[in-house]
């Protein structure tokens, strides 16, 4: 007999171990903790034969009997699926009755995987109980103040770095109610900082950066179509001592966020569903505008490919040289020579 699952993204990992269950709905207040709980099942339905991935937006008016009879026709030589279902707000009466039914009776074969943010009171809903009943509910929660500079302490050991109690709590301060700007310091910090111990008046170094030239100057001026001043900063950065690595850091951020938005854009009601859906910060948003009323997707594409180069080159894994490499990418997102 099944038994109902409620677990939490910190349990996930265990639950996956013990066994993979064909129905999942990863959901909450967290739109960071969701997305990597969803990557968590979406790696581990791969290594278990789930190699086919379908990606499908709930919104209004989608087409659940194209859906229902497209996952009830799965070949018999075809391999096993992952079927993505992702919402960008509570789905409606007639979602919800689809969902309940997926959860209850998942197509053969297929995991099924539901994600979007839900306030506290619709996990009482009908269709959600259904997949606490019959698959797994991943609920996550907001990390509030006094347990983030524990939550960041946690996120940079794991990465080999150790900060002092007094420095978790200034990075706290800093990215109070904004679990994406926790992380992206604990992902920088580490990258600058590769197995350090960090006392307080380090971190607050790291934090109050405001040298002349910052990356995300670059990426700003570079996606909004300024070459001149892309560049310019670019050759600051460099003079002050700055490494490929972090500034690389900084552009495949905003260029990820460009591709994920341009490639869902056309399924939203609006650009800011969009942004919204892909959890792309409203400060980096503007740019990003520019950048898609004049890139397509083959060239954000190519864009990506000429980025995965510097990375190497910067690594040391292909010959070349990283800053010449790195001054050429800048160019292309501001728009210089950007194949049509």
């Amino acid at each position: 007999m099944h038994r109902a699952v409620r677990t939490s993204p910190e349990a996930l990992t265990a639950g996956l171990a013990r066994s993979l269950r064909q129905a999942y709905l990863v959901t909450g207040a967290e739109p960071l903790l969701i997305g990597e709980a969803c990557d968590a099942i979406r790696q581990h339905a791969r290594s278990q034969g789930h190699a086919d991935r379908e990606v499908h937006f709930i919104e209004r008016g989608f087409d659940w009997n194209a859906l229902l009879a497209d996952s009830a026709n799965l070949s018999l030589f075809a391999s096993r699926r992952l079927i993505e279902l992702k919402f960008a707000s509570a789905p409606d009466a007639a979602s919800g009755s689809a969902l309940a039914g997926l959860a209850e009776h998942p197509p053969p074969d297929t995991v099924l995987l539901v994600s979007g943010e839900l306030e506290r009171k619709s996990l009482a809903n009908a269709w959600v109980k259904a997949f606490e009943a019959h698959g797994v509910l991943v609920v996550t929660q907001t990390v509030e103040r006094a347990a983030l500079p524990g939550w960041i302490r946690e996120r940079l050991g794991r990465r080999g770095v150790s900060i002092e109690p007094a420095a978790a709590e200034l990075l706290a301060d800093r990215v109070e109610g904004n679990l994406l700007a926790a992380q992206q310091e604990v992902e920088r910090i580490a990258l600058l900082m590769p197995g350090a111990s960090l006392a307080a008046d380090e971190v607050a170094g790291l934090v109050a950066d405001n040298a002349r030239y910052d990356v995300f100057e670059l990426s700003a001026a570079a996606f909004s179509g300024q070459p001149v001043r892309a560049l310019r900063i670019l050759s600051g950065l460099r003079a002050e001592g700055r490494e490929p690595p972090l500034i690389l850091w900084a552009l495949l951020q905003d260029l990820r966020g460009l591709s994920r938005v341009a490639l869902r854009a056309g399924r939203e009601r609006s650009l800011d569903d969009a942004f919204r859906a892909e959890q792309v910060w409203s400060n980096r948003q503007g740019p990003l505008r520019v950048a898609l009323t004049r890139m397509t997707r083959p060239q954000i594409d190519a864009l990506l490919t000429a980025a995965a180069r510097v990375d190497r080159l910067a690594k040391g894994s292909l010959r070349g040289d990283a800053w010449a490499a790195l001054e050429s990418l800048v160019a292309r997102i501001a728009g210089v020579g950007l194949a049509a």
